[in-house]
């Protein structure tokens, strides 16, 4: 009788791929694949790719080996099985050894910068280019400033062809009130007294005013824009600091000083009151 002899086959199950073994690891955890793309920053088709182990979906060989360390490191897997692993599905006998990581690895979140950082790093660089010229322009050279867009300084008026009377000169009150308004924006200016100690000083909007302090001996004032500013002592205006474009320091602001300002009458041209001259 013949004896046969039964061999049972042994089966074994397929080795699960890197990919596999990823898409495994993160089911185990519960975790969508959407939610691994958002936290590394890898697109969702190339996660898709990896665990599918379709790499020729991938840019490059780097990129395969880059997004797999980040998919493995998010899960808490061994990096170096799981690329060891990798490489040899690469075909890559070589490097399947060699586990000092690459030097810039695409898809490590920790490396590459995301596009609002960059956005937001320009943008920053960007602010502080014309915040240093504002200062510049301000702080360090306050008269350069654009010059307005209207000539709104009004032209001196010749005054009557007469000798001035004293009645025309009234009394000064040394404590006579002395307002500084600005009539333009961005305008700065700085008050101090006689021994340099300030008294104000500010970048005044349109509008804005300051009284010189009754107590402060010897007031002063330091501007790039004299003609910017209406001047009043005790309610009356007196005539601005300047007509021109240019950098006034240590000026006087004192009630007595700037009465004192007031230009001397011109008489109109073409006037012939004058004596006669008879020519023989």
């Amino acid at each position: 009788m013949e004896e046969v002899t039964l061999v049972e086959e042994e089966t074994h199950a397929p080795v699960p791929t890197a990919g596999e073994r990823l898409q495994a690891a993160r089911r185990a955890k519960g975790i969508e694949l959407s939610q691994i793309a958002a936290e590394t920053r890898i697109p969702q088709r190339h996660l898709v790719a990896i665990e599918n182990g379709d790499y020729s979906q991938l840019p490059s060989r780097t990129y395969a080996i880059g997004f797999t360390r980040t998919y493995a490191r998010v899960l808490e897997l061994d990096e170096a099985e799981l690329l060891d692993q990798l490489r040899g599905e690469l075909g890559d006998e070589h490097d399947r050894h060699n586990m000092a990581p690459a030097r810039f690895e695409p898809g490590d979140p920790a490396r590459v910068p995301s596009r609002k950082l960059a956005w937001f790093g320009a943008l920053a660089a960007l602010l502080l280019l014309v915040g240093g010229f504002a200062f510049y322009s301000t702080y360090f050279a306050p008269g350069l400033g654009p010059a307005p867009l209207q000539d709104d300084r009004a032209p001196a008026i010749a005054a009557a062809d007469r000798a001035p009377s004293p009645a025309d000169t009234p009394a000064v009150d040394p404590d006579a009130e002395v307002v500084f308004t600005s009539e333009m924006n961005d305008t700065w200016v700085k008050f101090y007294d006689a021994s340099g100690e300030s008294l104000y000083e500010a970048q005044m909007a349109a509008g804005e005013s300051f009284t010189i302090p009754a107590d402060a001996e010897g007031p002063q004032v330091w501007t790039g824009r004299p003609y910017a500013f209406a001047i009043t002592v005790d309610g009356r205006s007196v005539p601005k600091l300047s007509e021109e474009d240019e950098i006034l320091r240590d000026v006087p602001v004192t009630a007595e000083a700037l009465m004192a300002r007031t230009e001397p009458s011109v008489p109109a041209v073409g006037d012939s009151s004058g004596p006669d001259v008879t020519v023989n």
